[in-house]
């Protein structure tokens, strides 16, 4: 499974003149946690993600008036916030590559980039979704979990036991025990 097969394609973006009050609006109307940002020529230039918006908010603590805040925040563009560099994909990147970048390094979305053009974007929902969707989950049937010996042939024997009884596979999944 590619990238392309899961990311949204065509996601949400902002400038880096967007203000903070903007895109908390504009997340919040699409419901959406990371805010791709393109320069005026649609290049990749960064990226907000939710927790970014929060933290550049004033401490509770604060001793301003609820109108300074509101204006200090209807001042702040999202060209002093964002997050430079930008971890990034392409389309035909294998999901597995995707979600292990994600991991490494801490983040929750991959902008898709095909060359130097936003195409998509994939988020830890999306992979969620997917792993979910290959387990089988909301399907109806059985599932099995099965402990065979790491040998050549031996999954292909379970495969053919199951054909024999009129059964059909919709998913395997293998997990090799020491792959942490």
């Amino acid at each position: 499974m590619l990238v392309k097969d899961i990311m949204t394609p065509n996601p949400i973006t902002a400038t880096p003149e967007t203000t903070h009050k903007q895109a908390s609006e504009l997340m919040r109307e699409h419901h959406i946690h990371h805010l791709p940002i393109v320069d005026k020529r649609g290049k990749l230039v960064g990226i907000v993600v939710e927790s970014d918006l929060y933290q550049a908010q004033p401490s509770p603590a604060t001793t301003l008036s609820i109108y300074e805040i509101h204006s200090l925040l209807s001042r702040l563009e999202l060209k002093q916030i964002m997050r430079r560099p930008v971890y990034t994909t392409s389309p035909g990147c294998p999901l597995e590559e995707a979600a292990r970048l994600m991991q490494a390094q801490r983040i929750g979305c991959l902008p898709v980039l095909d060359g130097e053009a936003l195409v998509g974007i994939v988020t830890d929902t999306d992979i969620f979704k997917t792993l979910a969707t290959l387990m089988g989950a909301g399907e109806d049937g059985a599932r099995m979990t099965l402990e065979v010996a790491d040998q050549p042939g031996h999954l292909a024997k379970v495969a053919q036991a199951i054909a024999d009884v009129g059964g059909n596979i919709i998913s395997a999944i293998t997990w090799h025990q020491g792959g942490k």
